[in-house]
């Protein structure tokens, strides 16, 4: 599959242009299958309601207001089934288009090619690239574990046991991530996404300096993801590493770890950018998070649609799977987000990362 890549020092504060994708004025023109004066209809999709994407939320209604089209922000109950029923409402109201994430791609092929036969589709942040969606809009969650499994070692330089928690597995991002954590911290070779071979989840894995025990999930059930952490730390308490690679999942490692007595003894590694790990990462209680930009999934996924709708081809992008580049949030780092050196991420300081995601979910009051 062919990509496109953005590596630009201030993703993080400036809207990617996108080869002009989408223009400002004409949401109400004319598109295939819209009678004429009719505004367009787009819809963005979540995987289930959390902060990280109230985020992505403020990316759509800026994007809905820059190209003058109806932008609906939709974030289902967790579960595939609540995601199906919205899905497929969405199109029996006949929206225009549809940028969805996915929950379980191998088992929801034939509703996705069932949405995309009805609408125009394209995945954001977990992808689905075996059924008729147009375009992928996330990052590369494979290398971003990787740069996850960079921390590890670093907060654990010595070795130890490590514990991952996360969603679900059968997102193929959090399989994607899982994987390239593992791979990195047991200095394995780097694999590709279209051959990515994954360990199961029945025991642990590795052998030397590092060992993963186990990965805990928690199927976005609040009452799981808050007691595993806790249940972890009794089953394994030489545990030297958590790991959280869903938004939800690091601030509940903090908790447990710090109900246990343990803050400084066991080192936080997380994912995404929860107000909770940016904090706790300026305070030194973890050494850093992998950051999506959910921002921009809202708002290009908005401004790929509207093109897409309109059938104009000339401001699309060339490529299918535009993959914006993590970032690598720690304590010390530059202000503006900065290439990270040997590395395909940016990097920042989280004092200044938490300033502008509160910015943008200030737009939401």
């Amino acid at each position: 599959m062919s990509k496109c890549r953005f590596i630009a020092a201030s993703l993080l504060f400036l809207s990617l242009s996108l080869a002009g994708c989408g223009k400002k004025d004409g949401g109400d023109l004319a598109s295939p299958g819209q009678p004429s004066g009719k505004k367009i209809t787009i819809a963005f999709v979540t995987n289930g309601p959390d902060r990280f994407w109230n985020i992505a939320q403020a990316g759509v209604l800026q994007a809905g207001k820059d190209f003058n089209v109806d932008a609906e922000f939709r974030a289902p109950q967790p579960g595939a089934d609540f995601q199906k029923q919205v899905l497929e409402d969405l199109v029996t109201r006949g929206i225009n288009g549809i940028a969805v994430s996915p929950i379980d791609p191998d088992n929801q092929h034939d509703l996705l090619n069932s949405i995309a036969s009805k609408t125009i589709l394209i995945t954001h942040d977990s992808d689905a690239p075996k059924t008729n969606r147009k375009f992928y809009v996330g990052i590369d969650n494979y290398k971003a574990g990787r740069e996850a499994g960079k921390l590890v070692k670093k907060a654990i330089p010595d070795g130890g046991k490590i514990i991952v928690f996360v969603g679900r597995l059968e997102q193929l991002n959090a399989r994607q991530r899982r994987q390239g954590l593992i791979d990195e911290v047991l200095d394995r070779p780097m694999q590709t996404i279209a051959t990515l071979k994954v360990d199961p989840n029945n025991g642990p894995i590795g052998e030397g300096k590092y060992v993963f025990v186990n990965t805990y999930v928690d199927q976005f059930k609040s009452e799981q993801y808050t007691a595993q952490p806790r249940d972890a730390i009794t089953a394994t308490p030489d545990v030297a590493c958590m790991v959280g690679l869903f938004a939800y999942n690091p601030p509940a490692i903090i908790q447990a770890v710090r109900e246990s007595g343990n803050l400084g003894k066991i080192k936080i590694v997380g994912f995404d950018e929860h107000d909770e790990t940016l904090a706790a990462i300026t305070e030194g209680i973890v050494e850093g998070t992998i950051a999506q930009q959910p921002y921009e999934y809202g708002y290009q996924s908005v401004k790929i649609l509207t093109a897409l709708i309109k059938k104009d081809d000339k401001s699309l992008p060339k490529e299918t799977e535009i993959l914006l580049l993590p970032i690598v949030v720690k304590k010390e780092g530059p202000d503006v987000p900065a290439p990270l050196e040997g590395s395909p991420a940016l990097t920042v300081n989280a004092k200044a990362f938490r300033a502008d995601v509160n910015k943008k979910l200030d737009t939401l009051k």
